[in-house]
């Protein structure tokens, strides 16, 4: 079986990346060829100034292994660093209409919050079909917001396959119910593209002012509330217990316990989870050449499996 997941550096990594896909691909990484790409072709659609793109690539990388990507285990790597994805882009734009384009929900959601409506926007779900379809992939492990984006791929591929032969893996998803959309500090689906993240490896006050903004409703200490309808709780869940959990919500309808107690038990579960990977981030901080190797090996694995899709594609369509 072939794993395959990526992630754009648009940014520092926060708890929804973390429980939303990265967590899973840490923990299947073993159970097959697993495939991890830093997505920096598909960050160009937010226009992110150079240096910050470089920076965040390196960023990333370090929160990957940081968080428990074994390289030994797992092909992590920068995804301009395979070219042949564009080129892949390139002919499966030919073969996708433009009506299952203009039916994807993160244009148009993207488009109402202000960006720019450019093509590599609008095209964005054919690169990804790229990225999934070059390693013929058998798995990935996605975020609800993105199953139509691998429908997308799915849709794609198949037209493909009929109309020139079979080349591609028809690949399916993995959606983790529990942890398939990680509310923001405002409620809607963690995003840094929303402003309404908790940070991974933030400094100490800037993760307790995050959490201290989480949204809630208005009512008072004493009474009684709803812990089924309420984001510190659904925080809360990624890193309690069952017990913890059970114990949190209890307090919530007997009243007497202020959010401002919750997102204070919310912080310190979050801050002891991620101790042990901000130790290992601090060593990696002082070993970039090994980090540095780790993308340049990666790439040249994954490049050589690209090619041979590559070879078949261009032998199919009459390129070769």
């Amino acid at each position: 079986m072939r794993i395959l997941t990526g992630i754009q550096p648009s940014g520092t990594p926060h708890i929804g990346n973390y429980f939303g896909a990265m967590r899973q691909i840490i923990n299947i990484q073993d159970k097959g060829e697993t495939f991890i790409f830093l997505a920096d072709y598909h960050s160009l659609t937010t226009a992110p100034e150079p240096e910050q793109l470089r920076k965040n690539v390196l960023e990333l990388t370090l929160n990957y292994l940081s968080c428990g990507v074994d390289p030994e285990k797992a092909i992590l790597f920068r995804q301009s660093d395979v070219p042949q994805v564009c080129e892949l882009t390139w002919i499966l734009n030919n073969v996708t209409p433009v009506g299952l384009l203009e039916r994807a929900h993160s244009y148009k959601d993207k488009i109402a919050k202000g960006f720019a409506p450019n093509n590599g926007l609008f095209s964005y779900p054919v690169l990804m079909a790229s990225d999934i379809l070059i390693y013929q992939s058998n798995l990935v492990p996605v975020g609800k917001d993105q199953k139509q984006h691998l429908e997308i791929t799915r849709d794609i591929a198949i037209k493909f396959n009929n109309q020139y032969g079979e080349v591609f893996t028809i690949p399916e998803e993995l959606i983790p119910e529990e942890v398939a959309i990680v509310p923001g500090t405002d409620g809607q689906k963690m995003s840094k593209s929303y402003n309404n993240t908790i940070p991974i490896f933030g400094k100490e006050k800037e993760i307790k002012k995050a959490i201290m903004n989480v949204v809630t409703d208005c009512k008072a200490l004493e009474e009684p509330k709803d812990p089924d309808n309420c984001n510190v709780v659904a925080l809360y869940k990624l890193v309690a217990t069952p017990e913890e959990l059970e114990e949190m919500k209890a307090r919530y309808r007997a009243g007497g316990y202020g959010y401002g107690h919750a997102k204070l038990a919310l912080f310190d579960k979050l801050w002891a989870y991620f101790e042990p990977m901000r130790q290992r981030r601090a060593e990696l901080e002082q070993n970039l050449d090994y980090v540095w190797s780790v993308l340049a090996k990666g790439a040249e694995k994954a490049g050589a499996e690209a090619e041979k899709t590559m070879d078949k594609v261009r032998r199919a369509v009459g390129l070769r």
